[in-house]
This record gives structure tokens, sequence and C-alpha cells, in this order.
């Protein structure tokens, strides 16, 4: 399984940003794909969580309401669109799957077995 983050960049405050996740090599049909952030000197906090089978989504409290979870099964994608992007925002995201769905530890980076490399979003003026 390979994942491929892509869709980083830098934004003024208020602007978006659609980040991308790709994977490859996962031939499952009920999947759960994660977004997660490290902010410079910070630990990784969870900011979202997707179930790809119904849909069903979770977001950390901070970006509810300003970011959107999607996934395309087809495809083998997951996008998060973020809107009203602040400048705590700045961060490596990183996508994340496995097998199953999102559940009530779906902010645990231990749910999730396959890891996609960062990428940088940096929200400044």
């Amino acid at each position: 399984v390979q994942l491929q983050a892509s869709g980083g960049g830098s934004v003024q405050p208020g602007g978006s940003l659609r980040l991308s996740c790709a994977d490859s090599g996962f031939t499952y049909d009920h999947y759960r794909i994660g977004w997660f952030r490290q902010a410079p000197g910070k630990g990784r906090e969870a900011v979202s969580c997707i179930s790809t089978f119904n849909g069903s989504t979770y977001y950390t409290p901070s970006v509810k309401g300003r970011f959107i979870i999607s996934s395309d099964n087809a495809k083998n994608t997951a996008d998060l669109q973020m809107n009203s992007l602040k400048p705590e925002d700045t961060a490596i995201y990183y996508c994340a799957t496995d097998i199953g769905f999102c559940s009530g530890n779906w902010y645990k980076e231990d749910e999730y077995r396959y890891w996609g490399q960062g990428t940088l979003v940096t929200v400044s003026s």
C-alpha cells in the first residue's frame, strides 16, 4: 500500500487549499482514510476521518465547519478541502489509511497502519 498526499502550498489567511490523498495497492472495499497534521514544534494531531463505505466523517473541533473531507472510491482518493484557513493551520499534513470504518478512536495514530509522506501547508500574510 502506498499513499501519496499532494496539494499543499502557501496561502493567505482566509484562503483555501485542497489536499488530495491517492492510495495504490489497497484493494479492500471498506476502509478509513484519516488526515493528520504536525505543526512546527508540536506533536501530530488528527484532523479528520472518512469511512469510504458509507461516507461517515469525523472532524477535530478546530476545523469543523471549515474543512470538508471526501472520498472517491472509483479513483481511490480522499480529498481535504480546507477553507477559511488560519495561521494556526500551518503544518505538514499527512494522510493515513487502514481497513474498516472510522470509529470513536479515529483520532489515534495506531488506528492507521499505512501512512503517506506529508505535504506542507503554510498560512501566512
